[in-house]
């Protein structure tokens, strides 16, 4: 074909009876010019056509199928919701809702009253209130009780977080100013005595959730630093980063924070606890309420989507046995191994694959060292492109010249998904 061969936009557009032809038949044809330049046939126009069309009504933001064994994947979307926090969401966001509205006063009410309840029960704290993600909540929190002011924190709790955030420069948009004491791998309660002054104001101790320091290392327990801010009249903050409602070993609780002397301690609601991006600081009621009233809260406060989700999710922790059954996170981090290669052996079955020993990961800056056993269906290499491309995609660990499958990420109705995958993928491309 020639560049001269081609139709006018106008004419292209005309084959279909659609209001975005004209923008898609504009984008056709332009790749067509540059494929007859490049010495190539474009091809089917028409058809080229109907594709354009319908990849500009598919939505980007897509379900996916996770076969990494990493369970709280961050580029997947952290935690999967539980069904019953699904349906909240279905049924607060289906109509009018009481967001910010006091149903027995008749007037307005406020949005944080929703979940506090609930997480005052669970983690015996005071007071609460939740924001969009566990950054903001650190920021929100230091803003309101430092600006101005110091923050001390141990060098070897400055981490950085999920895409090149660093916890040092959400410290300086806080406003307060940061004091380091101590070394990466060593920091004593000595160091943080003779850092305190007049003008410190926040004690932050942040948990070293996406990393773990071994050997020559030595960090105060948290009842050591609560005396140290009781006796100087600091405000002892708890950054737990992931956080967990249940008893995880390696992960401490809000609840144990609490009991321990915090007086503020913030947790993410979309890692171990199993939830919606969200975050979470508990503790005690005066300084809640500061960060309530701070300007910032506006902008980093939870939106009604996120909310029913997280009031979802908590409900079930009131009866721990049916946290530990229904929300997904917290299933498979516990499912017995002998389940996770019965549900390998099963795909390997349908798709003609080998059953493969390997490690699964918690993922989503949680229990870095934290290994669980898990059973993988592994398949050709090749495969692994067409099953993201498909639909749903499957996204899937290539190693070792094979394309691994982890069950401990799937759910039972999921194998029967990834196997159709798998037979799509391997069909030879029209």
């Amino acid at each position: 074909m020639r560049l001269r061969d081609l139709p006018s936009v106008d004419e292209l557009a005309r084959s279909v009876d659609d209001p975005l032809a004209v923008e898609a038949a504009r984008a056709v044809l332009a790749r067509a010019r540059e494929e007859i330049r490049a010495g190539g046939d474009p091809g089917d126009l028409p058809g080229r056509l109907h594709a354009e069309l319908e990849t500009a009504r598919s939505p980007r933001f897509r379900r996916v199928i996770n076969a990494t064994g990493v369970i709280v994947h961050t580029n997947l979307g952290r935690a999967p919701l539980a069904r019953a926090a699904v349906e909240r969401v279905a049924e607060t966001s289906l109509a009018y809702s009481n967001l910010e509205y006091d149903l027995a006063a008749g007037r307005r009410g406020s949005r944080q009253d929703h979940a506090a309840a609930i997480l005052r029960r669970l983690t015996g704290a005071e007071a609460a209130i939740v924001v969009n993600n566990n950054a903001g909540a650190v920021l929100l929190a230091l803003a309101a009780l430092a600006e101005g002011r110091e923050v001390i924190v141990s060098r070897g709790e400055l981490i950085e977080i999920g895409d090149g955030f660093r916890i040092p420069d959400v410290l300086a948009r806080s406003g307060a100013r940061l004091v380091e004491v101590g070394t990466t791998n060593r920091t004593r309660v000595a160091d943080y005595e003779a850092a305190s002054s007049p003008d410190s104001a926040v004690l932050l101790r942040v948990h070293q959730s996406n990393f773990r320091l071994v050997g020559f290392t030595e960090q105060p327990r948290l009842e050591e630093l609560a005396t140290i801010a009781r006796r100087d009249g600091l405000a002892l903050v708890d950054d737990l980063g992931s956080g967990a409602l249940v008893p995880l070993e390696g992960e401490p609780s809000a609840r144990e924070s609490l009991a321990a002397g915090a007086d503020l301690v913030s947790f993410s609601g979309d890692k171990l606890l199993g939830g919606p991006q969200a975050g979470v600081v508990v503790g005690r009621s005066e300084l809640v309420d500061r960060l309530r009233r701070h300007p910032l809260h506006r902008a980093l406060r939870i939106d009604k989507l996120g909310l029913a989700a997280l009031e979802g999710t908590l409900a079930l922790y009131l009866d721990p046995e049916r946290a530990l059954a229904e929300i997904p996170v917290l299933r498979m981090l516990r499912e017995d191994a002998a389940a996770v290669r019965a549900r390998a052996e099963r795909l390997a079955v349908l798709v003609g694959g080998d059953v493969e020993e390997t490690v699964a990961r918690v993922g989503g800056g949680a229990l870095p060292l934290a290994e669980l056993p898990s059973f993988a269906c592994g398949v050709e290499e090749a495969l692994a492109a067409a099953l993201r491309a498909g639909d749903p995609p499957v996204v899937a660990v290539v190693r070792d010249g094979r394309c691994l499958l982890d069950c401990r990420t799937l759910s039972e109705d999921e194998v029967d998904e990834v196997a159709a995958a798998v037979a799509t993928a391997r069909r030879p491309a029209k």
